[in-house]
């Protein structure tokens, strides 16, 4: 996948008139080291599910290092203490996330199952950490559907083990009713895309924070 550094700045700009910080970062373990300068020692952290954090080495550095890590996956949790670790999250210093997409205009879009990772960046959680590989961005929130749609819901229900049409047949049952962005179809009870979130103008300048890998990461 080729890098266009004009595209990433342009993007990084539209963020920054939308009142978040961004950042670019080359490499996944540039990316690790941009985290591990924004969080501060004695910091209460946790992040939603992620393929991209795990990339990034993100998750075993929030266990590892020197922070109140709220880990949504230690072992041993029954499902109550999970759902008390998504209520934490709301008084948590930083909360980290990816994106489902970003549009050049500097939106992001994220969509959500049991929806504490889109609470989360809405309200809560002091400072916001999105971390999101090239790929991730695209032109407008008609693109950022289709990704969705397409390239984000269907390998994350394969990964998940839901039984979706999504998961079986590669792309969201929506795309076969032309009126309809919003998963029009699906009624799996195991459905990930239960709510819709565009981050536009922050009212709370720079507390969410962008960082935009050059790399391909997550779905």
């Amino acid at each position: 996948m080729s890098i266009d550094l004009e595209r990433i700045n342009k993007t990084m700009d539209a963020l920054r008139n939308n009142h978040m910080q961004a950042y670019y970062c080359p490499t996944a373990a540039d990316a690790l080291q941009q985290v591990k300068d924004l969080l501060q020692e004695g910091d209460t952290v946790t992040h939603g599910g992620s393929v991209t954090l795990a990339q990034c080495g993100i998750t075993e550095l929030l266990k590892n290092g020197s922070y109140t890590y709220l880990d949504r996956s230690a072992p041993g949790l029954t499902r109550e203490q999970v759902q008390e670790i998504y209520r934490q999250a709301f008084t948590a210093d930083v909360y980290l996330t990816s994106a489902n997409a970003i549009t050049e205009n500097g939106l992001l879009f994220n969509v959500d199952g049991n929806s504490n990772r889109t609470a989360a960046i809405l309200f809560g959680p002091k400072s916001v950490i999105v971390v999101a590989g090239y790929n991730k961005i695209v032109k407008d929130m008609d693109e950022a559907f289709t990704r969705v749609r397409t390239k984000a819901a269907p390998p994350n229900t394969v990964r998940l083990g839901c039984d979706t049409y999504c998961a079986n047949k590669g792309q969201c049952v929506s795309l076969n009713h032309p009126d309809s962005k919003l998963g029009d179809g699906c009624r799996s009870d195991q459905r990930i895309c239960c709510n819709y979130v565009v981050s536009a103008c922050q009212r709370q300048k720079d507390r969410i924070k962008v960082i935009i890998v050059g790399e391909e990461l997550g779905y």
